[in-house]
């Protein structure tokens, strides 16, 4: 039988105490048993330090042999292709350089590769070579951003190391349950049992596994203990309804408007908000109806004072015939009554806000965006926001729609508050940021969404156009890649400061379609420099350009090699 050993801890280890304190408090104060003071006495202790030490190392007793580990699990996924496993190698030995404000010069960025490289693994469904494991969940460690696609490609052999490193026990927590197998989903006891008794991530894992199948289910078994979850948990387990979240969640979350926790009773509202047809979106209907209407008597008063000429709010038709442009008129909420709280609306406006603008823009987002074609003499979402809105409140009026675009996934509201990309504005009426605009895109088709952003940069350039291309699916499709490069190539011919298009530049080597680099073989040549170019402009586009080429190509082959081309 194997056998390990532990150190012997009679005499020894008081022994080995008094030399250690005799060493701190040193030995003018203290001297080693059997040693006189004087000059001899720290010599004496190092020989009896040394002594102590080797008896420590020799004097083991035997002990009983430690428990196996368990085997580590198998992966039946497919082997990696020779190729792509000696890709991964070169990806994971990769280390990222120094921070500094340094010219990257013109090699790819292959710690920027791996994110990619693991998508197309994770897609193409292959298993790791056992030997990379360490070395794949020592990267996961430093960047959380790779964690979930690293943990899924690492497979069930992951969870296994972590248990036995703790260098790698993120991966337990990183993963729903810890790595514990779920039960199988139709054993309606053991499911019950493990949400009863299970650990709080374990029953995340369950709720959302069994929600992503069957969606009643994960609600009902929600339901059978809502009432003596901790207020913390029972935000985590609501926000899991998210997925599947239909109708028939309705009569759960209106319950939940009753809760005693304000942040479960504001998602459940939202949740609510979310279902154009639920009971609590009519009701903020009717309050956003309240406060918004076209204002009669301002158009009246516009059409009693034509008496020819241009007058504002007057348009010309076809024909010869003029029609009066009808104005929005709004009137804020005076208070915020019980009701309106417990549909989740928030009281209390944050600093800097006024109450009755806090309030209106909550109840606007929760309504329905059908009630302001009925409410608004049956026009389109376009038409109605190119109406005017007296009294300064466009702005709030205009957000609030955004948000409610957003929440409620509605394309045609989220075409006509972006507006045309090549207006002056370039972000529509009701875009008031950047961030508004790229989450309005995100309700839009992939294709669609290419489109807009690559007209937005035709018609702007570059300089406020991350955020939006950030949105867009990878890899870019055709039209926004080249609205990118000749962005880019503009750049560069006007001697523009190179430096500043470095975001831009790294997020077209991980995003261009890999077959754009032919395309790019012209630009690698170094620029003549305008009179006012940045002085070595020429030589770091050039730089840029050949590093992006070699990216796109290296992308090319690292697809290739995994069967993906």
């Amino acid at each position: 039988m194997t056998r390990t050993s532990t150190p012997v801890d009679a005499p020894g280890a008081d022994a080995w105490e008094g030399l250690v304190t005799t060493a701190l408090l040193g030995t003018d104060r203290r001297t080693p048993p059997g040693t006189a003071p004087g000059p001899d006495a720290p010599l004496a202790l190092l020989d009896a330090a040394a002594v102590e030490t080797v008896r420590r190392r020799a004097g083991l007793r035997p002990a009983r042999a430690a428990e196996r580990p368990q085997a580590a699990p198998e992966d039946s996924r497919p082997a990696l292709p020779p190729a792509a496993a000696r890709r991964l190698a070169l990806l994971l030995a990769d280390r990222p350089g120094p921070s500094g404000g340094g010219r990257r010069g013109a090699a790819p960025d292959l710690t920027e590769l791996l994110p990619q490289w693991l998508a197309v693994a994770n897609a193409r469904g292959f298993a790791p070579p056992p030997q990379v494991l360490p070395a794949l969940l020592d990267a996961a460690r430093g960047r959380t951003d790779l964690r979930p696609a690293a943990l899924e490609f690492a497979g069930p052999r992951a969870l296994w190391l972590a248990r036995l490193n703790p260098d790698w026990r993120f991966a337990l927590r990183a993963t729903p349950g810890g790595g514990a197998a779920l039960p199988h989903l139709q054993d309606d006891d053991t499911v019950r049992q493990l949400w009863q008794e299970g650990l709080f991530a374990e029953r995340v894992a369950l709720l959302s596994a069994l929600r992503s199948r069957t969606p009643a289910a994960a609600r009902d078994l929600l339901a059978t203990t809502w009432g003596t979850e901790r207020a913390e948990d029972r935000l985590m387990f609501l926000d899991s309804l998210r997925e599947g979240l239909g109708p028939d969640d309705e009569p759960f979350l209106e319950q939940t408007l009753a809760d005693r926790s304000r942040n479960v009773r504001a998602t459940a509202a939202e949740l609510l908000s979310a279902l154009p047809g639920s009971a609590l979106a009519a009701r903020m209907a009717v309050r956003a109806e309240a406060c918004v209407a076209i204002d009669h008597m301002r158009s009246a008063q516009q059409q009693a004072t034509e008496a020819g000429g241009d007058i504002p709010g007057r348009t010309t038709q076809p024909g010869g015939t003029t029609q009066t442009t009808a104005t929005i008129a709004v009137e804020a909420p005076h208070e915020c009554d019980p009701g309106m709280e417990r549909d989740g609306v928030v009281a209390k406006a944050p600093a800097g806000r006024g109450e009755r603008s806090w309030w209106f823009g909550q109840l606007v987002e929760a309504a329905p965006l059908g009630t302001w074609s009925r409410r608004l003499g049956g026009r389109t979402p376009r038409e109605i926001v190119a109406l005017p809105v007296a009294d300064g409140w466009q702005g709030e009026l205009h957000a609030a729609w955004c948000r409610a675009a957003v929440r409620q996934r509605d394309a045609a509201w989220s075409r006509a508050l972006l507006g045309d990309p090549s207006a002056p504005e370039a972000g529509g009426p009701g875009a008031v940021s950047l961030a508004e605009r790229a989450k309005l895109l995100g309700t839009l088709g992939a294709a669609e969404r290419a489109e807009w952003v690559a007209g937005f940069i035709a018609a702007h350039g570059l300089s406020e156009a991350f955020q939006l291309l950030g949105v867009c699916a990878v890899p870019w499709a055709a039209p926004l890649g080249r609205a990118v490069v000749d962005a880019l190539n503009i750049a560069r011919d006007a001697g523009s400061y190179p430096w500043s298009f470095s975001g831009v530049m790294g997020l077209a080597e991980r995003c261009l379609d890999p077959s754009e680099a032919a395309r790019l073989d012209a630009l690698l040549a170094v620029p003549d420099e305008p009179e006012n170019a940045s002085p070595g402009a020429g030589g770091y586009w050039a730089e840029a350009f050949q590093r992006l080429v070699t990216t796109l190509r290296l992308r090319a082959a690292m697809a290739e090699e995994l069967g993906a081309a």
